[in-house]
């Protein structure tokens, strides 16, 4: 049970640009984005060697140690006396205010190296900062453990008025962690030991993944560059971003298949001295979820395969003249359908404007990440890849990281981000223990924002052809959200247990791979042997074990809720924004009540999957049209 302000990130952490801004705005003209935001963090610390940083965070040592010696070993007596509600609510503001001052700095050591994961000084300055909080935190430790073996019944008494009862959904959560607690020096041990073992492997796959370099027609491209031809219109251009891919992945297997290994065990080896019966069980109580619904969910997914991404694919294979398509096609833009770049302004407009429809408010707070620098868009070198929005501490906001390159698919990024953007602000007044999000409902509103941002496209969208593009690539995004990630927690599950028998071998993993992929995507995807090492660059995997069902999770959620939203229910954007609002203080269960949604119904995820099958459908009776 980890200080949550050094606990490890979901991935790598977005991060400033400090050094490249002539080359990203260069590559922004040549792709005629025009000019793209890069962010100021000065909101946070002013410099990592400023002396606001140096002094916060000699003042967090302090008040680590201060806390310690005020409360260590004196919380069961806090909760056995007179005033018990006044005393343990006065402990936990001071401890959220600690958490809260942890978080601002480990927030912008994160961000900082994420710039640039290669650069050697901001390695150090965030692994100097890592292990310093990570040292400081262990005082206060005791702090959850103490709480967690006071009387339920002394402190149901405590939580039921007073100071402490403004808390109780956070002591509710710690509650949950209690049977898989283990003793005092053991804790700590697995704290300070995670800078040297899961942090230093996560550190070393994302400085692996940012010095990778793959040749495509003469040039050397990151990662994200690369990815980005598998949609260029150019078929030929498609194949060979591929086998650069796969040939570098390749090149470089050894290390990704050591840091599988070793991570995989780390994790048995935490699961198995708490008491963590199924290799999920640890995120799935982080996400507050019962393994049911989630067994529930991975089972109508791939029950629906044949219903959704074969029956897609063949669909897709057919539009390009062939029986299957290679892998590299398969997010390739439709044949005969034109493709522009979307410069930057537009998809700001384009998405603020479906915000705006929604409800001001939202398209409000969405605004302030541009007008206030809040993100950060271009492509460099050493950049962290993909898209993050990080919700840093509620006494400051977040920061979203793009990397914007003109695709419609980004411009759906970015709607994306926002939308996590907006909730992490609306769920920052909870305070530093409440505000984060379970899992379970933290892709609700980067998937509805989303929604928005495409149904207001598709309905301005009249003709036949570009239409059928639209309903294509959404039915694109929702099986990769979908199908694409169910698939990714199968195949997890399948490494996590295959290495539990011993170190597997990258052609283990490889084999693996392949199989899940063959049965999720179905035999209109032609899966060589190219393909074999793609799931070496998977963050997810590395940074975040099982993360990865909370986008299907949240995809049919947001599809429920959109379906509600689209009877026009009334109070529907109050309702919305009270889920929002609530952040981590109360159940997904209880929040999604006020709706009429039952997750615990195994119908439930049907609804989602029904939206899906039923876009699939529109674009097949659009054939001959146009």
């Amino acid at each position: 049970m980890p200080s949550r302000a050094v606990a490890p990130a979901l991935m790598p952490e977005p991060s400033r640009n400090v050094d490249g801004t002539h080359a990203a705005r260069a590559a922004a003209h040549a792709l005629d984005l025009g000019a793209l935001p890069e962010w100021d963090l000065s909101d946070l610390y002013s410099g990592i060697d400023a002396p606001d940083f140096r002094d916060d965070l000699a003042r967090a040592e302090s008040d680590c140690r201060g806390f310690a010696a005020r409360y260590a070993g004196r919380v069961a007596a806090l909760a056995a006396g007179p005033d018990a509600s006044a005393a343990l609510g006065e402990a936990v503001r001071a401890y959220e205010g600690i958490e809260e001052l942890l978080g601002k700095l480990m927030s912008y050591a994160g961000l900082v190296y994420s710039g640039d994961t290669t650069d050697e000084r901001r390695a150090k300055f965030y692994g100097d900062t890592r292990e310093r909080l990570t040292n400081a935190s262990a005082d206060l430790l005791f702090f959850a453990l103490e709480l967690n073996r006071v009387d339920d019944a002394v402190m149901d008494s405590a939580m039921a008025d007073g100071p402490l009862a403004h808390y109780a959904p956070w002591i509710e959560d710690l509650r949950r962690e209690k049977p898989f607690q283990l003793e005092d020096r053991i804790e700590k041990l697995f704290l300070e030991k995670s800078v040297t073992a899961n942090a230093a492997w996560d550190r070393l796959f994302n400085e692996t993944i940012a010095s990778l370099r793959f040749p495509v027609r003469g040039e050397a491209l990151t990662l994200e560059p690369t990815l980005n031809k598998l949609q260029d219109p150019d078929g030929a251009l498609r194949k060979e971003a591929a086998g650069a891919l796969s040939e570098v992945f390749r090149a470089n297997l050894r290390i990704f298949t050591l840091i599988t290994n070793t991570l995989a065990k780390d994790k048995e080896i935490s699961d198995r001295w708490r008491g963590f019966k199924d290799v999920a069980d640890a995120r799935h109580l982080a996400n507050r979820v019962e393994p049911e619904v989630v067994a529930a969910l991975v089972e109508a997914v791939q029950a629906a395969y044949p219903r959704l991404s074969h029956r897609y694919y063949r669909l897709k294979a057919k539009w390009f003249g062939l029986e299957a398509l290679p892998y590299w096609d398969r997010n390739a833009p439709l044949p005969k359908v034109e493709s522009r770049t979307i410069p930057w302004a537009e998809a700001r407009d384009t998405v603020l404007d479906a915000y705006d429809a929604f409800s001001p408010r939202m398209a409000g707070i969405a605004r302030d990440f541009f007008d206030r620098r809040w993100i950060d868009a271009p492509t460099r070198p050493g950049k962290a890849p993909g898209a993050f929005a990080h919700p840093t501490v509620p006494s400051v906001h977040p920061y979203v990281l793009v990397n914007y390159q003109g695709k419609p698919r980004d411009v759906m990024t970015l709607a994306h981000e926002l939308g996590h953007g907006v909730h992490q602000v609306l769920a920052g007044p909870n305070g530093a223990l409440m505000a984060p999000t379970p899992l379970t409902l933290a892709e609700t509103a980067s998937v509805f924002g989303e929604m928005l941002t495409f149904r207001r496209l598709l309905a301005g969208t009249t003709d036949t052809v570009q239409r059928r593009a639209m309903l294509a690539a959404k039915v694109e995004d929702m099986i990769n959200t979908v199908v694409r990630q169910i698939a990714f927690y199968s195949f997890e599950r399948k490494v996590h247990l295959a290495r539990q028998t011993g170190e597997l071998t990258a052609e283990q993993i490889n084999a693996l791979w392949i199989s899940v992929q063959a049965e999720s995507l179905g035999p209109a995807i032609t899966l060589d042997a190219g393909y074999e090492p793609f799931w070496a660059y998977i963050p997810h995997f590395i940074h975040s074990p099982f993360y990865v069902y909370a986008y299907a999770f949240g995809d049919c959620l947001v599809n429920s809720l959109y379906g509600v939203y689209a009877r026009a229910e009334e109070g529907f954007v109050d309702r919305y924004f009270a889920l929002l609002s609530a952040g981590g203080s109360k159940p997904y269960g209880k929040l999604l009540k006020p709706f009429g949604l039952d997750a615990g119904d195994p119908s439930f995820w049907q609804i989602g999957l029904g939206m899906i099958e039923g876009m699939i459908a529109e674009l097949e009776a659009m054939e001959g049209e146009g």
